[in-house]
């Protein structure tokens, strides 16, 4: 009779391989997109719900969004439209800044992880500046029925700007979801511009050049492009549809 082959129990339990054959870095990284994308997706899809709830009278990007550094007249979207592109050209540096890695190319880590983080920085400052216009709102404002207690009648009111309460533009909502949804994107914008600096300043150090791999590079990018693709949505949604 055949005796089985006998296993090695150290040897079956060991593990020592990765499924995907990515390193425990790149894996936690993936794991933590996803369930980063599974919040954007939540607060998108909750947005959307609002949206249609007040279909009639939710304020138009076009009709909101309409500033542009040193120009008067008004221009709908091109300002955000801009932000959009400095913020997809991040995404292109950070890929050459891969590349570079890759090829143990430090020089050419550092330059494109430099544009990078200039990039990130200047959509970072254009969405305050954004902000300010929106919060600030215009020169007229808004003229609403607004209930009065004390009268048990309706007032006119002038309102003018966004914040939490009130909204120049239209229901107190659109301020509401704008505020917290870019909000929170910018908020990893602005982390992901930390973490670039200080891989940036690792690779200045010539850190990852004795390690003899480039792999931070990598995972600081995969958030970024990340970064970068959740905001095609969030312009998507807020500002197109």
């Amino acid at each position: 009779m055949a005796h089985s082959a006998e296993i090695d129990s150290k040897e079956a339990w060991d593990g020592g391989v990765s499924p995907f054959k990515l390193s425990y870095g790149k894996m936690f990284m993936w794991f933590f997109l996803v369930s980063d994308a599974l919040t954007f997706g939540g607060l998108l899809i909750s947005y959307g719900f609002i949206r249609h709830k007040y279909a009639e009278v939710w304020p138009k990007a076009e009709n909101v969004f309409t500033h542009f550094p040193f120009i008067e007249q008004h221009v709908p979207l091109a300002y955000v439209g801009l932000m959009t592109f400095i913020l997809i050209m991040s995404s292109v540096t950070m890929v050459l800044a891969v590349e570079a890695g890759q090829r143990m190319d430090r020089k050419g880590v550092t330059t494109w992880m430099f544009w990078t983080i200039i990039g990130g920085a200047a959509f970072v400052g254009s969405q305050a500046w954004e902000w300010y216009h929106f919060i600030v709102g215009t020169d007229h404002g808004a003229l609403r029925n607004v209930w009065d207690a004390a009268s048990g009648s309706y007032v006119k009111q002038v309102f003018q700007g966004a914040n939490m309460v009130t909204n120049e533009y239209g229901v107190p909502q659109f301020a509401n979801y704008f505020f917290f949804i870019t909000g929170f994107h910018g908020t990893h914008v602005f982390s992901g511009v930390v973490l670039n600096f200080i891989i940036f300043l690792n690779v200045l150090k010539g850190t990852y050049q004795k390690r003899g791999h480039y792999e931070m590079v990598e995972k600081v990018g995969l958030y970024w492009h990340f970064v970068d693709l959740v905001w095609v949505f969030v312009f998507t949604f807020f500002y197109l549809l």
